[in-house]
C-alpha cells in the first residue's frame, strides 16, 4: 500500500511566467547550427577558464612543497 501523492496548489511553486499562468507551454524553436557552435565555444571557453585556475592552484601548491623540500635537504 503507497499513499498517494497530493498535488495542491500550496505545494507546487508559483510562476510568475504568463505562458504557465495561462496553460500554455512556449513553442520550441530549434537553433541554428551558427548557435549551435558558438554555445558550444562559450561553454568551452568556460571549462577552460576553470581548468586553467585549477592548473595555477596546483602548480602553487607544488611550488610550495619543493622550498618546502629544499629547506628539508639542506
Amino acid at each position: 500500500m503507497t499513499p498517494e501523492k497530493k498535488t495542491d496548489a500550496a505545494v507546487r511553486p508559483q510562476t510568475t511566467d504568463s505562458s504557465a499562468a495561462s496553460g500554455k507551454r512556449k513553442s520550441w524553436t530549434p537553433k541554428s547550427p551558427i548557435d549551435v557552435v558558438l554555445d558550444q565555444i562559450g561553454r568551452q571557453e568556460k571549462k577552460v577558464v576553470g581548468l586553467q585556475r585549477l592548473l595555477d592552484n596546483e602548480k602553487a601548491t607544488l611550488s610550495k612543497l619543493l622550498q618546502a623540500k629544499k629547506v628539508l635537504e639542506g
